[in-house]
């Protein structure tokens, strides 16, 4: 279950992963967030802002439909740094 929850839907590259690191530097480390995002590009902007950034990518899942296209759900567990 996430502490937090994130609408990216119909926001391009590179919003999403911005506003996912905003609200993630706002969060305690260990806690959860989930994002939704539309953006084909977000699938790899996430996993690659993760790996650099020391969250941990829990989950990438497809999430339905929305008028922007598919939507996938990010599941993200802060890290320490």
């Amino acid at each position: 279950m996430a502490d937090q929850e994130l609408d990216c839907n119909g926001l391009r590259c590179p919003m999403p992963v911005l506003r996912a690191a905003k609200a993630l530097r706002a969060m305690q480390p260990g806690q959860v967030l989930a994002v939704t995002a539309t953006d084909k590009v977000a699938i790899k902007d996430f996993q690659t802002f993760c790996r650099e950034a020391g969250h941990e990518l829990l989950a990438m899942q497809p999430a339905g439909d929305h008028a922007a296209g598919p939507v996938t759900l990010f599941t993200i567990r802060r890290g320490n740094g």
